[in-house]
């Protein structure tokens, strides 16, 4: 099993055009963001995005004490071998470092990889939004509990 964590990097306004090419090569046509989308995201404070080089990419904020993914997205070619798990925990680490104690999101209910790979990360669904993606598929709401950051104090 490849060790993706250690390739995966924080992103900013220079990335926005990596980070744009991976979320098209992720969706289906029309459904991806453009780098002016995600740059636009990440002007604003508490709006973080991290990516592996390889293919994947992550973007979420913070709002006081909550996270929400905004999108995330792998490369086809590389699903299923671990780099979806390793950029969801990465970006949970990255917005309980932010202060935040509980993580939201949102999945299409056909997305069924998707939805495997949060339950697999502890996301419970909290609720459903009737037909909110295209062609009247419903929205799955996500929601998992962040731990607290490390003390600075702790030794591990």
């Amino acid at each position: 099993m490849i060790e993706w964590k250690y390739g995966i990097t924080p992103a900013d306004m220079i990335h926005a055009p990596v980070l744009a090419a991976i979320h098209r090569a992720s969706f289906p046509e029309g459904e991806s963001w453009g780098a002016d989308a995600i740059g636009l995201q990440l002007r604003f404070p508490r709006v973080f995005a991290l990516f592996h080089p390889a293919g994947g990419m992550i973007l979420a904020r913070c709002a006081v004490d909550q996270a929400e993914v905004l999108t995330m997205g792998v490369l086809p070619g590389l699903r299923a071998r671990g780099l979806g798990t390793a950029l969801l925990t990465a970006g949970m680490e990255k917005a309980a470092s932010l202060g935040a104690r509980e993580i939201f999101l949102e999945v299409s209910a056909r997305n069924r990889a998707a939805h495997a790979l949060y339950i697999k990360c502890k996301f419970t669904e909290t609720g459903r939004r009737p037909g909110y993606y295209r062609g009247g598929v419903d929205a799955l709401v996500l929601r998992a509990q962040l731990p607290p950051p490390p003390s600075p104090h702790d030794d591990g």
